[in-house]
C-alpha cells in the first residue's frame, strides 16, 4: 500500500509559479511510476504529467509542456510538479497517483494510488 499526501497548493496571479509537492509513504516508492492529474470544475480528470520510476523519462500533456516540469526525489519518497507561466486555464484540483513499475501512462485508469487532491487557483 502507498499513500499520498499533496502539498504546495493555493493561489496566484496569471503567470506566476507554484510547486506541488507528493509525499509517499512506503519503501519502494523508487520503483512506482508517478503521475499528476487535474480536474477543474465541471470538466473529468485529465493528465498532466508523469514520470517513470527506471531512468526519470517524462511526459506531459500539450497544454502543460514547455510551463511545467515533473521531477522525483527518491531519498525524500517525493514527486514534484513545478509550473510556471501559470494561466487562469490551469486552474483546478490537483492530483499525484502512483503505479508500480510500468511507463508514463496518461490515463487515470493505469494508476492504482491515488492523493487527495491539493487546489491551485489561477487568477486573471
Amino acid at each position: 500500500q502507498v499513500q499520498l499526501v499533496e502539498s504546495g497548493g493555493g493561489l496566484v496571479q496569471a503567470g506566476g509559479s507554484l510547486r506541488l509537492s507528493c509525499a509517499a509513504s512506503g519503501r519502494t516508492f523508487s520503483r512506482y511510476t508517478m503521475g499528476w492529474f487535474r480536474q477543474a470544475p465541471g470538466k473529468e480528470r485529465e493528465f498532466v504529467a508523469a514520470i517513470q520510476w527506471i531512468g526519470g523519462s517524462t511526459h506531459y500533456a500539450d497544454s502543460v509542456k514547455g510551463r511545467f516540469t515533473i521531477s522525483r526525489d527518491n531519498a525524500k519518497n517525493t514527486v514534484y510538479l513545478q509550473m510556471n507561466s501559470l494561466k487562469p486555464e490551469d486552474t483546478a484540483v490537483y492530483y499525484c497517483a502512483g503505479r508500480y513499475s510500468g511507463t508514463t501512462y496518461a490515463t487515470a485508469d493505469q494508476y492504482n494510488y491515488w492523493g487527495q487532491g491539493t487546489q491551485v487557483t489561477v487568477s486573471s
